[in-house]
């Protein structure tokens, strides 16, 4: 017999312009809502405002909050104690935080009223991570209080949907507790989006003078959980390895031009080798399918085989073969077993060749088409949408 839940209360960390709300969040939200037949409220920050906004958006209720960083801990509390009362208001009978950020204000909300369902989405470690890319200290407020707050969110929930395989182990080991009721989604690719449709554009592959280049796609970010130099050096060795009238790098970031024009000094690349701009994810697709390659630069520190970085799954769902670092997910292993790009075992001149040449072997001969064939599978199998829909039915569609 289906629930009736007849509504739930979405909570996310983000804007919602941001693109982990337009593309993370919303279409699992569409989905839970074709399901249940809900009426979705979704929480998200917005930076300018200090009181809560509450608005309709499309098919959805979006309630935006203050960030609370100019209150700290008592924004957040102002913030928390606002949406118990909507929750009451409404009668919300679930509330569905994205990750362990989000989660913490789920599992307070639970506290408030013990018979709502809390379902935490993408459950992933955050605190650790956070240390472990030097963003924060161990010994600071910061991981002090999220650390316990996952320990409490793991206990509180009644669901929780892991990013990567593993999860449940690491709760055991850090947590001292155990969890019974979960599932694995990884993050999942709007797959008619980025598809062969959107490969080599010929109006843009004449714009950025691409014709018969090599090209590298990296879209994303540097420092925090993104590797810095360790990526201007692999674009080097790219540059030696194929000829800078040959090799090119399509950098689809919002860094500015002078860490960029600092990086290209310091280690003696072109400045015709790499193209920088920033688009709107909506134009992600057509941009990546300039790419004969990507790379997706995540530090490979512990916390990160618990991940499910995104990107991998647009490279994959375009058809590019992905340079990864080890123990990335689960992701590394599959770019390993398939034979789908190259693993970078180490950040050093014989590391970046042999993934090089792995991908030269891969790419060399071969039609882009045949590329395509070899690599969208990977995204049909790992990112499809019907991974979470078939976890969110059982969530949500039994008693």
């Amino acid at each position: 017999m289906k629930i009736s839940w007849n509504r739930i209360l979405f909570i996310t960390q983000w804007q919602f312009e941001d693109a982990l709300v337009q593309t993370y969040t919303l279409p699992y939200v569409r989905i839970i809502q074709k399901i249940t037949a809900c009426y979705p409220y979704v929480v998200t920050i917005n930076k300018g405002i200090n009181r809560i906004c509450v608005k309709k958006i499309g098919g959805i209720i979006s309630i935006q909050i203050p960030s609370g960083k100019r209150l700290l801990f008592l924004g957040w509390l102002l913030n928390i104690l606002a949406l118990r009362k909507i929750i009451q208001k409404k009668k919300i009978a679930v509330v569905h935080p994205w990750c362990t950020t989000a989660g913490a204000v789920g599992a307070i909300l639970k506290i408030f009223d013990k018979n709502l369902k809390l379902h935490i989405d993408s459950f992933e470690p955050h605190a650790e991570a956070m240390v472990e890319n030097k963003t924060w200290k161990k010994s600071g407020l910061k991981f002090k209080v999220l650390f316990y707050f996952e320990k409490i969110e793991s206990m509180a929930a009644d669901y929780l949907i892991f990013a990567a395989p593993g999860m449940e182990k690491y709760i055991r080991d850090k947590y001292k507790t155990s969890v019974v009721n979960f599932s694995v989604k990884p993050a999942c690719i709007d797959l008619n989006a980025f598809s062969v449709k959107s490969i080599k554009t010929p109006d843009l592959v004449k714009k950025y003078d691409l014709e018969n280049k090599i090209v590298c796609v990296y879209a994303g970010k540097f420092g925090g959980i993104y590797l810095e130099d360790e990526t201007f050096v692999f674009i080097k060795s790219c540059e030696s390895y194929w000829g800078k009238e040959r090799f090119m790098f399509l950098l689809l970031s919002n860094a500015s031009d002078e860490y960029l024009n600092v990086k290209r000094s310091k280690f003696n690349i072109e400045n015709t080798t790499i193209i920088k701009m920033f688009i709107p994810h909506s134009q992600m697709p057509k941009y990546l399918g300039l790419a004969d390659f990507a790379i997706s630069p995540v530090k490979p520190v512990p916390t990160k085989k618990y991940c499910t970085p995104i990107k991998d799954g647009e490279y994959w769902a375009m058809g590019l073969p992905v340079v990864v670092p080890p123990n990335i997910s689960v992701d590394s292993q599959i770019i390993r077993e398939n034979k789908a790009g190259a693993v970078l075992e180490s950040f050093d001149e014989k590391g970046n060749k042999d993934a090089i040449i792995q991908i030269d072997s891969i790419i060399k001969g071969k039609s882009r088409m045949e590329v395509y064939n070899l690599i969208r599978p990977l995204a049909e199998k790992y990112r499809n949408f019907s991974i979470a829909e078939d976890i969110y039915k059982k969530i949500y569609g039994t008693e």
